[in-house]
C-alpha cells in the first residue's frame, strides 16, 4: 500500500508513459512526456550513446493510473475543468495531484537526477 490514499487526475491529462529499451545495455527507461516533448526525437535516444531506444510500451498515463490505482491501495478521483475548483486545479497542479495517507519525508528521499528535467519541461 502507498502513501497515496485519494489520486485525482483530469479528465484531459496529456501525458504519455513510455517504456523504452536501451539494446546494447537492455537497460529499460521509463518517461512521461506531454505532446510538446513528444516532438523533442531526442528524447528517444540514449543521453550517452546516442543509441535510439526501441518502444517498448506507450500508453496514456490516465489509461495507466486508471488501470493500476488499485495496485496501490488508492482511490481515484476524476476530475474535469468545467467548474472554478476543476480549472483551479488543473492550473495549480498540472491535472494531477492526491491526498496522502500519511506524512511524508520527501527530503529524505532519494530521486533520480534526470527527475527534475521532467518537472522543468512541463512549464
Amino acid at each position: 500500500m502507498g502513501a497515496m490514499e485519494i489520486l485525482i487526475v483530469w479528465e484531459n491529462l496529456d501525458i504519455m508513459r513510455y517504456i523504452l529499451k536501451n539494446h546494447q545495455s537492455d537497460e529499460e527507461v521509463l518517461l512521461y512526456l506531454n505532446p510538446e516533448q513528444e516532438k523533442d526525437k531526442t528524447k528517444f535516444l540514449d543521453k550517452e550513446t546516442g543509441v535510439e531506444l526501441e518502444l517498448i510500451e506507450k500508453i496514456s498515463l490516465l489509461e495507466w493510473l486508471a488501470n493500476k490505482y488499485k495496485e496501490f491501495g488508492a482511490t481515484l478521483e476524476i476530475v474535469t475543468d468545467k467548474s472554478q475548483e476543476g480549472s483551479q486545479f488543473c492550473k495549480g497542479f498540472g491535472g494531477i495531484g492526491g491526498i496522502l495517507r500519511y506524512r511524508v519525508d520527501f527530503q529524505s528521499l532519494e530521486f533520480e537526477e534526470d527527475a527534475g528535467e521532467f518537472y522543468d519541461d512541463l512549464y
